[in-house]
């Protein structure tokens, strides 16, 4: 309970941290790559016990990988471990134990141990962020797939857009992945959706094109629309059009 609590706790502050809490509404939005991120999941946790289930999620920075893992991880009570450089297979077990509530032993067989009973007494589904970080020495992602095969349980990994490119060097690795999901950029309707859903000012279609045209990350949208209600609130406005959104913008 105390991994949850603590996982919930950086998740919130992770997600607060990308939009003004003064404004705008508290809203988790699921947008095109949320949902693409959740099917994954969705089909990874129904695969008959002989198909591999084990996932790759990847794409380019600022997308909202890291955020949404988060927030699925909460959803779904899984394992979320974010890799670190110079991460050996024994420091990526000894944060998974600690998850899954246990106490790290010595070496790593008696860790790896320790993991594969308590995901075999309760399953739950593992999440690696920062791949990026493991795939210059391979023994962690092999430990990741030794620990799914012990279990069964379902892996996701999540890395930069290069993931994919550097996994498929290792065909033995590549193989076992059953799922891929590419987070690309927001396209219009995520935009719209976004401003629709957290802005407590209304924002025009004419001003969410000129959001699409210019913001490419997450923390870029987000950042806009905070710009767009704060002169909204300083000048009484109701609505954020295209001529006050290119001033903001310019400015």
């Amino acid at each position: 309970m105390a991994a949850l609590v603590t996982r919930i706790e950086f998740g919130l502050r992770h997600i607060k941290n990308q939009r003004s809490l003064k404004n705008m509404k508290p809203k988790f939005v699921l947008t095109k790559n949320v949902k693409g991120f959740v099917n994954i999941i969705h089909d990874l946790k129904n695969k008959p016990d002989n198909i591999s289930k084990i996932g790759l999620v990847y794409g380019n920075t600022g997308l909202g990988k890291t955020k949404t893992a988060l927030y699925l991880s909460i959803q779904y009570d899984a394992i979320y471990v974010r890799a670190t450089n110079s991460m050996s297979p024994k420091w990526m077990l000894e944060e998974i134990a600690k998850e899954l509530e246990e106490i790290p032993r010595f070496y790593t067989a008696d860790i790896f141990r320790q993991c594969v009973n308590a995901l075999k007494t309760n399953p739950q589904m593992i999440i690696v962020d920062e791949i990026d970080y493991l795939l210059a020495d391979f023994r962690a992602i092999e430990t990741l797939r030794d620990l799914h095969d012990e279990t069964g349980v379902p892996i996701i990994l999540v890395g930069m857009q290069l993931a994919k490119h550097k996994l498929k060097k290792h065909t033995h690795l590549f193989d076992r992945i059953s799922e891929i999901y590419n987070f690309t950029e927001f396209e219009y309707s995520d935009i719209k959706q976004i401003t629709e859903e957290i802005s407590e000012v209304e924002i025009t279609k004419d001003a969410v094109h000129l959001i699409h045209n210019k913001a490419k990350s997450f923390r870029q949208i987000v950042n806009t629309i905070d710009a767009f209600e704060k002169v909204a609130q300083a000048n009484s406005l109701t609505q954020i059009d295209e001529n006050i959104a290119q001033e903001i913008l310019n400015g």
